[in-house]
């Protein structure tokens, strides 16, 4: 007769199989059903464009955009603002060669980059003035009034 602890061992030795066997059994079905795999793509199709890391925050009347930019000389940065919309876009030069080099790191990014930003309210592009210093770029933008209210007379006509 079998004792009531072999019975035990045998019921959890056979469980660990039928799962086994349940698990097979449903991955074979999630097999079934996946679809190839994406075509990988080439690094050559992919953009080679960095983005900005931004600090945008309000002033009083005017909305400042503020970028670590270390690296860019003025004449090689376009800003664009149309709305409320601004696009940062730039070069970042290599000053040494690279090929060759045996690098530990490299997380400093080299070559073209942008940025969009959809600010909260709308500016006055016109108006707009940025400056680098120090290796940070700051564009101060003023917000336009368009939400004073504004006192309307009535005439009286006879």
């Amino acid at each position: 007769m079998i004792s009531f602890l072999d019975k035990l061992k045998g019921a959890v030795e056979e469980e660990p199989k039928k799962k086994a066997k349940k698990a097979e059994s449903k991955k074979i079905k999630v097999e079934a059903k996946e679809e190839p795999a994406p075509k990988p793509v080439k690094k050559e199709e992919l953009p080679e464009e960095g983005q900005l890391a931004i600090d945008v925050f309000e002033d009083g009347d005017d909305i400042v955009i503020q970028s670590t930019i270390g690296g860019v000389k003025a004449e090689d940065l376009d800003i664009d603002i149309e709305d409320d919309l601004v696009t940062v876009r730039g070069s970042r030069k290599k000053t040494t060669e690279s090929e060759g080099k045996n690098y530990f790191y490299q997380e400093c990014y080299w070559g073209s980059f942008s940025r969009q930003v959809i600010l909260p309210e709308e500016v006055d592009g016109s108006k707009a003035d940025a400056v680098i210093k120090d290796g940070v770029l700051t564009l101060t933008i003023p917000k336009t009034n368009r939400k004073k209210k504004k006192k309307v007379a009535v005439k009286q006509e006879d």
